[in-house]
């Protein structure tokens, strides 16, 4: 450490004392001295119980492992695996039938079905566009991507392109606001009529006027009742706005002048100080928490060149509507705010205990991050995030019911430290983590008073799924776990039993990220099975993928879907807990290489800019040349996989090694435009990120429950030590 604080026994880093001091508790009638003193507290409580439940996991995972060993060549019993299971405590006893309780939820979480992104902390730019991402011009989003056919022709606006798109757009209208008569596609005129509580009037051609088949879904208008500059719409809970500009390029040539269609799209942002950054000391976890500040603050900004011209970028306004009845109201501008914390798993260096050890991360993420969320909690800033006045914290990565019930007292500590009622910090708990799935109705009821989403985490799980079970044999491939047993039933009683505990009306349910941000085509057809499941959120990665994401929530009714499956039994937990072997023993040595260059090319573009340039989660071309949205939990199915494969002589080290070299010559080749990225290629023996690769595998089988953390900050650490000493 440059230089450093001691604070009740505490030796707190001077990056984090500073933001700590002379940022963070700023205003919120909180001492920093007596912030760290409360802190330490809270560490010597819940540190060695912290270190406890690591051990547990460790444990387990030793005992599944023995039992695996010993039945090797054995046909596997189901039944006695179950009952081994719950003889160690792997499986708990199922709760009696209970229903959640959270007060004070916003509507975006509680009631309204819609998008979630997730955003790095650390990527101010990207920050500010998934905050900013709670509208969105769906005009822009159909015409510069290929969620219609075809291409956009260069040399300014394509006049047949942009009929494509106001065609679709019309099209969405009539499914989701349809006219009495007629069509979007022939309104000449979008009116107000009426005294006192007005009405939408659309003319027809021959001067004929209709109106909505739901005349309940004007919500209001902006601009003058006699020329609206747009109308508010709502379907599904969720607002489309029509924007009336006859100058407008676009209105000045459409018959009833409308140049955008503009959809309400992410309701809720997670940002993330987890899997998405690559924070390693103090100074990255001061800058992590300073953007977070920055949003509850109100005063991030971003200033950044594009297309060859300087853009500044802020916080968006909250939108001015009036109703009907003439009376003003105000929708918020902004998405509402998650930030997820670290696990239980990682330690940092940014505070070390009065023992000299790194204090647990996700400790003092928690206390840190509801400190930063007061500036909302006490109207410090210049928004509000919470209208409910709760703070929403995402908890990734918790094993089982016990860890659960660590978080929720750990939230009380906090809250007592910050003087807030109880239940003021909200979870999110994602279900990502095998034991999590396989007792989750026992996790949800030990935050059942604090509890806002559960999510599904497919790419996590199917790390934890191989790592947990590695012994049992070698494993299916890849592409085949997206079609397993284990993960059909997953997904289902993800939903079914968080229905069952009274989510409905009450708290999100959420489903993973679609990872393919070029690829809106594909999510349009693909992603719309996520709100069918009864799902009343999802990932996406961007901000346009969002706004094309919010039409699925216009088509589906997830209220009427929830409804029709309240009550439904979920999938049995014998099949969640099939283990994803598998029984084809004849792969040619075509097929073995296929599948390690696979493994090999998304582990080593992931990792050489983690590693070599900080960079958390970023587009990451797969060895298709597919841009993927890839993070930790990619890498940590990859290495897994190898790991087993190589457990059960699939494959050797030789031909692992021989896959690395091949693909790094073609990741060095996917990244030779990057005037930053340093080519590993040529450099085995130098290359940081190329050691750290290898490090993820041949020592992956010993990482607690096959994570990727320890070893990615001690290789980033290790850069980062080297560009110092130069």
């Amino acid at each position: 450490m440059a230089h450093s604080e001691t604070i009740a026994g505490l030796t707190i880093a001077g990056a984090l004392a500073d933001f700590v001091r002379d940022e963070a508790v700023r205003g919120t009638g909180v001492g920093a001295t007596d912030f760290w003193k409360g802190v330490a507290a809270i560490f010597a409580r819940f540190a060695p119980r912290n270190r406890a439940l690591l051990e547990r996991r460790d444990t387990m995972q030793a005992q599944i492992d023995a039992w695996h060993q010993a039945r090797a060549g054995q046909e596997h019993n189901a039944e006695s695996y179950c009952a081994f299971l719950n003889e160690i405590g792997y499986l708990v006893p199922e709760p009696p039938p209970f229903r959640i309780d959270t007060p004070r939820l916003d509507p975006e979480v509680a009631e309204v079905a819609g998008p979630q992104l997730v955003v790095p902390v650390l990527n101010t730019r990207f920050l500010l566009n998934a905050a900013n991402a709670r509208w969105g011009s769906l005009y822009d989003a159909f015409y510069g991507t290929d969620a219609l056919p075809g291409e956009v022709r260069p040399g300014g606006y394509d006049t047949e392109r942009g009929a494509q798109v106001i065609a679709r757009c019309r099209a969405f209208l009539d499914d989701s606001v349809p006219l009495a008569s007629g069509s979007w596609t022939d309104v000449e005129a979008v009116m107000l009529t009426g005294e006192g509580s007005l009405s939408l009037a659309l003319q027809m051609p021959g001067g004929a006027r209709t109106a909505l088949v739901q005349p309940s879904a004007f919500a209001g208008y902006r601009g003058e009742a006699g020329t609206p500059g747009a109308v508010l719409l709502r379907h599904n809970g969720l607002h489309i706005e029509i924007v009336i500009d006859r100058d407008h390029p676009i209105g000045r040539g459409d018959r009833a002048g409308i140049a955008d269609v503009v959809l309400e799209s992410a309701l809720t942002t997670i940002v993330d100080l987890e899997d998405s950054i690559a924070a390693v000391d103090a100074q990255d976890k001061a800058d992590a928490y300073r953007g977070w500040l920055g949003l509850m603050a109100g005063g991030l900004t971003a200033t950044f060149a594009k297309n060859g011209k300087t853009v500044h970028r802020a916080l968006e306004d909250d939108r001015h509507y009036r109703a009907a009845d003439g009376s003003a109201f105000t929708l918020s501008g902004r998405c509402l705010l998650f930030v997820r914390n670290v696990g239980h798993l990682m330690t940092t260096p940014a505070v070390r205990l009065p023992d000299g050890s790194e204090a647990p991360e996700g400790i003092l993420d928690a206390a840190v991050t509801n400190l930063i969320a007061l500036h909302d909690l006490k109207g410090l800033g210049r928004y509000r995030n919470s209208r409910a006045g709760s703070i929403y914290i995402v908890k990734p990565k918790m094993h089982g019911p016990d860890e659960a019930a660590f978080t929720n007292d750990l939230f009380d500590a906090v809250e007592d430290l910050l003087g807030l009622a109880r239940h003021t910090i909200k979870v999110g708990v994602m279900d990502e983590e095998r034991r999590t799935s396989a007792n989750l109705a026992a996790c949800i009821e030990q935050v059942k008073g604090r509890i806002a989403f559960i999510n599904t985490g497919f790419l996590d799980r199917t790390g934890d799924e191989i790592h947990t079970s590695t012994q049992a044999g070698p494993m299916i491939t890849k592409a085949e776990m997206k079609s397993s047993t284990w993960l059909s039933a997953y997904e289902n009683r993800n939903v079914r039993i968080a229905l069952s505990c009274g989510f409905a009306g009450r708290a999100q349910i959420g489903k993973g990220m679609w990872a393919a941000p070029d690829r809106m085509a594909a999510m349009l057809e693909e992603k719309i099975a996520h709100p069918r499941s009864g799902a009343n959120t999802a990932w996406v990665p961007s901000p346009t993928a969002a706004t094309l994401h919010a039409l699925h929530y216009h088509a589906v009714d997830v209220n009427a879907v929830q409804a029709k499956l309240e009550g439904e039994a979920p999938a049995p937990l014998g099949e969640l807990l099939t283990v994803p072997v598998t029984q084809r023993r004849n792969w040619s040595r075509e097929d073995i290489a296929r599948e390690l260059d696979n493994n090999a090319q998304g582990i080593l573009g992931y990792v050489v800019r983690w590693i070599d340039q900080g960079i958390g989660c970023s587009k990451v071309p797969d060895i298709n040349n597919i841009g993927l949205m890839e993070d930790r939990a990619t890498l940590r199915i990859s290495s897994q996989h190898m790991v087993n494969w190589l457990l059960h002589g699939v494959c050797s080290e030789a031909e692992v090694i021989a896959a690395m070299k091949r693909m790094a010559a073609k990741v060095d080749s996917q990244n030779a435009d990057d005037p930053l990225y340093r080519p590993m290629a040529g450099r085995f023996d130098t290359s940081l990120a190329y050691k750290a690769a290898l490090a993820l595998v041949f020592e992956g089988g010993a990482q607690s429950n096959g994570y990727t953390e320890p070893l990615l900050h001690a290789f980033r650490q290790m850069v980062k030590a080297q560009a110092g000493e130069r």
